[in-house]
């Protein structure tokens, strides 16, 4: 099966893909049939995998925040066994990896779930002499991934005191309750990372110390011997992934770990743009990373806008001389200069973080107490950022309006903490001039920073005044109209809307449009961030 993409699909409980099974979620747990989609019970993959958890880690012998899984996978066919003698074969034959193995892990069992004698015994009958070590839940449990689903005990292979390959027995589904239940069809979901075994493969034990990045993954940058240039080679991988599987920098969830993971390769001295086109020309035959320019378009823009924030950080970190920044002065730096932490930490600086949280914590108290009062109620679910998202979506639609005419409606909008999307009715593709021109007429609509306001009236009233509304929805006698100007006769934008809105444009942030494509005949859709 071809890796699935580093933004799961259907499945909000992760931010990333960060196993080979997780793209099987549904066949381990009976929702899909293997057999019938696939003609067989079994599968294999290289995975595209994320895991940030361990991402000040980066820079050591190990330790990446993307990485290729090999993995094979058994939905009700073989078990134990087999998975076993499978993997034993593949590492140990000289037709195959011909490696040898230092020992084997097993689970030793904890309260409520047995221990795996079974695997014990099965790897005892393969070679008595081979060294069993037994292990808890922390290190011979896997799963689930995210909140709740398939997981179950391990076995892992270790080869030159890394561990290479892990079988997970999936027999449980654990619900958001950590309770466990047995699932019907027991289930095989292997990982083998690609880069560990390019390292114990190339470089044997006796061959001195080596890294992951002294392997010929990473050929794609001049010189490894640095954490720096490490943590360089690691994070401009992971970006280019990131972007190509239409993740942008942003403030929030994913978006911010793409720009995370770009400010720190910055710092460490990183010639993001270079490093990343080298990346891309590796892997192009591999992955789809045909949009170079897109990809190195956005590095050059983050690149741009972080070197505005660290001249002012290295302004006013400098006045903390001891390098010691505690947890107040840290917040007031980042909410009214925007200087995050760990741009202090990463410059060198020791910051009060347990002091920060607190700030934060008492900001957003306050901001929510706010917002719950401006709107008579919070926002129906919404965090800020969807609010802003909201509002720009008005903006968008009448910038649209203007630009390719009156015939387009509104078919359609989808907005998340990440970005907006907004369909609409239109023949042709947008032009590159065009789409310019929609965001040069939103981004001067947030520069005025018009007053966003709401009235109640009668639907026929609200008709005749040329409010907007569309796409089938259905509407009572009254009507809730927001519109963006300083009057609603002479308004720039006005819709049929149940809210909520910022209540001005001028906070919203620049409007940048990612995509624009065609969904169906004569409907077009446009995803657009706020950075």
């Amino acid at each position: 099966m071809p890796s699935s993409s580093l933004v799961p699909e259907g499945d909000a409980s992760v931010l990333f893909t960060t196993a080979g099974m997780q793209q099987f979620k549904p066949y381990y747990i009976g929702a899909k049939n293997a057999e019938k989609d696939f003609g067989t019970l079994n599968t294999t993959s290289v995975q595209k995998c994320i895991r940030t958890s361990d991402i000040e880690e980066v820079g050591d012998e190990r330790h990446l925040t993307f990485f290729e899984m090999l993995g094979n996978f058994s939905f009700g066919g073989y078990w134990k066994e087999e998975a076993i003698k499978y993997a034993y074969e593949f590492i140990t034959s000289p037709n195959w990896m011909n490696l040898k193995i230092d020992y084997v892990t097993v689970f030793e069992g904890e309260t409520g779930v047995p221990a795996d004698e079974e695997s014990e015994k099965i790897w005892k009958s393969i070679d008595p002499n081979i060294v069993v070590k037994k292990f808890g839940k922390a290190d011979n449990f896997w799963g689930p991934t995210g909140d709740e689903g398939p997981c179950g005990p391990t076995t892992e292979i270790y080869v030159d005191g890394i561990e290479i390959w892990n079988i997970v027995f999936n027999e449980f589904y654990q619900d958001k309750n950590k309770t466990l239940r047995p699932l019907e069809k027991k289930g095989i979901d292997t990982g083998m990372g690609l880069e560990r075994l390019a390292l114990v493969s190339q470089f044997p034990k006796q061959t001195g110390e080596k890294t992951v990045f002294d392997t010929d993954l990473f050929d794609y940058i001049e010189s490894v011997k640095t954490k720096e240039e490490r943590i360089v080679a690691d994070h401009m991988r992971t970006a280019v992934f990131m972007i190509a599987d239409g993740v942008a920098p942003s403030n929030t969830e994913r978006g911010y770990v793409l720009r995370r993971l770009i400010r720190r390769a910055i710092v460490n001295k990183g010639e993001i743009e270079k490093v990343a086109s080298r990346v891309i020309e590796k892997y192009k035959d591999i992955y789809d990373l045909e949009d170079k320019e897109k990809i190195l378009n956005i590095l050059k823009d983050e690149k741009e806008k972080f070197q505005s924030i660290l001249d002012t950080a290295e302004k006013y970190l400098g006045e903390f001389a001891n390098k010691r920044i505690p947890g107040d002065k840290m917040f007031a730096l980042f909410s009214s200069k925007g200087i995050p932490f760990e741009l202090a930490e990463s410059l060198g600086y020791e910051v009060d973080n347990a002091g920060f949280e607190e700030e934060f914590k008492k900001h957003q108290e306050i901001s929510k107490a706010g917002m719950e009062q401006k709107f008579k109620g919070g926002l129906g679910g919404h965090s800020e950022i969807e609010v802003k998202y909201h509002t720009a979506t008005h903006l968008l639609h009448q910038a649209l309006r203007e630009v390719l005419g009156k015939h387009v409606e509104q078919k359609g909008s989808n907005i998340t903490p990440e970005r907006l999307r907004f369909d609409f009715s239109h023949p042709n593709k947008m032009t590159d001039e065009e789409k310019k021109k929609v965001e040069e007429i939103v981004n001067q609509k947030i520069k005025e920073d018009l007053p966003v306001n709401r009235v109640v009236m009668k639907k026929e009233e609200a008709e005749k005044i040329g409010a907007l509304h569309f796409f089938g929805d259905k509407y009572g006698d009254e009507v809730s109209i927001y519109y963006i100007g300083e009057n609603l006769e002479n308004a720039w934008s006005k819709e049929f809307c149940g809210g909520p809105h910022r209540e001005r444009t001028g906070n919203l942030g620049n409007l940048k449009i990612l995509k624009e494509e065609a969904i169906s005949a004569g409907i077009r859709r446009i995803k657009a961030i706020l950075d």
